[in-house]
């Protein structure tokens, strides 16, 4: 069987309250971290900063994003084998997140929405909590 090569995105966790963001996509219940994949030549910051602009429309400095950590886990809805390697960026903002024409709704969550998130955003808030920023 080939080796499918991993998929290599970036994400933003936003945190207020003890609650981080996340999206859903049109018509779709399944929550998701911001983000989405690292564009050639684009450093993983850069597109955490685009990613956020398209999906929540917040306007966000690369430079002010804080690599937190990476999860690498099976991809959710790609063949088995196919891994997901998640950079995850704390992002600090006043400002009030919106869903662009990408997402459907926002919705700030805690881990008991774990059961509604794929694999690597249950991950994602099983990371949070343990580092005590979210419930």
């Amino acid at each position: 069987m080939p080796h499918l090569p991993d998929l290599l995105v970036a994400a933003i966790a936003l945190v207020r309250e003890r609650r981080v963001l996340m999206v859903t996509a049109r018509d779709r219940d399944v929550y998701y971290m911001p983000g989405g994949k690292i564009d050639d030549g684009e450093s993983a910051a850069d597109a955490a900063a685009r990613e956020a602009r398209e999906e929540v429309a917040l306007d966000l400095d690369p430079s002010s994003l804080h690599e937190l950590f990476e999860v690498v886990v099976q991809a959710h809805g790609e063949p088995h084998g196919r891994l997901v390697r998640m950079r995850v960026f704390r992002a600090e903002t006043d400002a009030a997140p919106a869903a662009s024409a990408e997402v459907g709704s926002v919705h700030w969550v805690t881990t008991a929405d774990a059961h509604r998130c794929p694999p690597a955003g249950a991950e994602v808030l099983a990371r949070l909590a343990a580092s005590g920023v979210i419930d």
